[in-house]
């Protein structure tokens, strides 16, 4: 049976892959906003304008000049005269002078001559005339405020969230439902993304047939293409499927040159024979210069990635096996379609710390991918700590239950699917140690 070559490190492989590439050159399109979740922005974007464009008030209360208020207490009070109230979505139409208040609400504009806002609960209504008697006639209404308030307190300044001319989303950036909501905010109805690149996906194999078949004796469901496809969708990019083709050279090398022609990244899921493998091999050294870089990566699952660079293009073959091909598109696939939107393929992955529950074996020189589900522990420590946090009105660090993350492995062959259906995340154990004990704390990659 054929032998791989040289196995290289996945870090050092992916290395290799991205210094054979060209700079990636992402094409911009303009998308309506509401469209735009989980695209990457094309151009930096500027604030047109300031926000908020006038000073507004962030409670319910009412507008005072905050000198007016000082020394102010629920013992010796100071006393405002109320001259109206601020209108919503309108510019008011009082002034307020010394000793003078107005009624405003949330997301009111401050009228002239106001500094802050005293927030509703610490003030009280009363009548007094004009010469200090109560309920006479020709009374003014004033205001009793029991509390201080300082200049701009309860008050969001023009420019405070936004300043006129700032990148608010630099080139490159994730938009996720807080950009879309800031992006409205400005007026940006429609937004430059990034093209999303396409993505080819070819599964090939004697034994493989499409998902709505019944496979016979010796048949399985193409697991591959679907799974991939869906890995690339939430990575930003666009799967366009080939479907399956037979274990015959000039088919493999004929699809794979139209699906490269007509796409910015190539995968091909081989079979699980050795023969299969070297017939994925000497397609992507036909489909352009250099060919093949990397043939074998020193991890576990995945051992038989090909990593390929054609003519600018980068071609990955990753093993028939459903759990080797996965776990090897999150660490090769998803940092290309990532490179090629513009956000580097260092971009950060969600990961999680956690506290592994057993010991895991493993074999030095080689990076172990584990399958883990994430679950929580609770402690008398971690208890004792969530009642401080409480006290003290300070996010956890743990988590929002005070309980710590638990890792458990998941431990199947990599033919089977449903150890990664059943996990939160993936661990990976570095090529420099021989295990991880039970009880350390790991740092887990969520998928």
């Amino acid at each position: 049976m054929p032998e791989f070559l040289h196995l290289l490190p996945p870090d050092e492989a992916l290395a290799l892959l991205l210094r054979s590439l060209p700079d990636p050159r992402p094409v911009a399109e303009t998308v309506g906003t509401l469209r735009s979740l989980g695209r990457v922005t094309a151009a930096d974007v500027r604030s047109p304008h300031p926000l908020p464009e006038f000073p507004r008030s962030t409670v319910d209360g009412y507008a005072v000049r905050a000198a007016d208020t000082f020394g102010a207490s629920d013992s010796l009070p100071a006393y405002l005269t109320l001259i109206g109230e601020v209108p919503m979505g309108a510019a008011p139409d009082l002034e307020i002078a010394p000793a003078q208040t107005a009624v405003i609400h949330t997301g009111g504009m401050l009228p002239p001559g106001a500094d802050a806002v005293v927030m509703l609960e610490y003030t009280q209504v009363v009548n007094r005339g004009e010469h200090g008697e109560k309920e006479s006639k020709g009374s003014v209404v004033e205001i009793e405020v029991s509390r201080a308030v300082a200049n701009g307190e309860n008050v969001i300044r023009v420019g405070e969230d936004v300043a006129e001319g700032q990148v608010i989303l630099p080139k490159g950036s994730l938009i996720r439902p807080a950009e879309i909501g800031g992006l409205m905010a400005l007026g940006f109805t429609r937004v430059a993304a990034v093209r999303r690149p396409r993505v080819g996906i070819i599964s090939s194999g004697d034994e493989v047939v499409p998902p709505e078949q019944r496979p016979g004796a010796g048949q399985v469901r193409d697991i591959n293409s679907y799974t991939l496809a869906a890995l690339v969708t939430r990575t930003g990019g666009e799967p366009v499927l080939y479907g399956i083709i037979p274990d015959e050279m000039d088919v493999m090398k004929g699809t794979a040159a139209k699906a490269l022609s007509e796409c910015d990244l190539l995968l091909i899921t081989a079979g699980s024979s050795a023969s299969a493998r070297d017939m994925t091999a000497e397609a992507i050294d036909a489909l352009g210069e250099p060919g093949v870089l990397v043939h074998g990566v020193n991890t576990r699952p995945g051992k038989p990635t090909i990593l390929g660079a054609c003519d600018g293009k980068a071609v990955i073959g990753l093993p028939g096996n459903p759990v080797s091909a996965l776990v090897n598109g999150y660490v090769f696939v998803a940092p290309l379609v990532r490179r090629l939107l513009g956000q580097g393929a260092e971009s950060l992955r969600p990961s999680v710390s956690a506290r592994l529950t057993v010991n895991i074996p493993s074999q030095a020189g080689r990076e172990d991918w584990i399958p883990v589900r994430l679950t929580t522990e609770h402690t008398k420590d971690t208890e004792k700590k969530q009642k401080e946090i409480s006290a003290n009105s300070v996010i956890s660090v743990v988590n929002s239950s005070g309980a710590r993350y638990l890792a458990e492995p998941i431990f199947g062959k990599s033919n089977l699917i449903f150890t990664l259906v059943a996990a939160d995340g993936l661990l990976k154990i570095p090529p420099d140690a021989t295990g991880l004990s039970a009880g350390e704390m790991v740092e887990v990659m969520l998928i």
